[in-house]
């Protein structure tokens, strides 16, 4: 049985109408399941802890905006699958310059969470190798030196494979095929 159903609606009407011990009570009961949807939707086990505590945070912040307590678990899956992407945004904003004014404009007429989602599947498609210096450098922000000693490759090789996922990644973005301007 899971904390969800061990919620009652009494429980979850007392924490919205302001009872601080309710509230106290549906944050303890409900962190068990929250951490079992973080680790299902977020691909970083190193982001998992900091989800649940976001997704705490949101559930005590918002909890009077619940409609109904059938209503509880969409709402909890679907804010743990937002705090979850949010490396991937980071990432976006924080992705290399693009090549050309023009793959900006290209991407600038894109809807943001299309963007987003373009984003998080550009990411999923890179090889594991691509894609572990990618974020080791992007959302964890190591530098080369240290993405090197940690995947115990050089830093040549390590700028070589941060290039290429990047390349793939704008590729990917832009609806291109490996145009043969990069190198491996």
């Amino acid at each position: 049985m899971t904390a969800l159903a061990r919620v009652s609606d009494d429980l979850l009407l007392a924490a919205q109408s302001g009872d601080r011990h309710a509230l106290t009570q549906l944050l303890v009961a409900l962190q068990p399941d929250i951490r079992r949807y973080a680790r299902r939707h977020c691909h970083r086990t190193s982001v998992i802890e900091d989800v649940v505590q976001e997704a705490l945070i949101v559930v005590y912040r918002r909890v009077g905006t619940i409609r109904s307590p059938a209503a509880l678990a969409g709402w909890l899956v679907t804010v743990i699958a937002r705090l979850c992407m949010l490396p991937a945004l980071m990432l976006m904003r924080g992705v290399e310059e693009l090549a050309s004014l023009e793959e900006s404009r290209e991407l600038a007429k894109v809807p943001p969470d299309e963007l987003r989602m373009d984003l998080v599947n550009a990411i999923e498609s890179l090889s594991p190798s691509h894609r572990e210096v990618l974020l080791l450098r992007d959302l964890e922000d190591l530098t080369i030196g240290e993405i090197a000693g940690r995947l115990g490759v050089t830093r040549e090789a390590a700028k070589s494979r941060l290039r290429r996922a990047r390349t793939l990644v704008r590729e990917y973005l832009l609806g291109t095929k490996d145009s043969g301007r990069e190198s491996t």
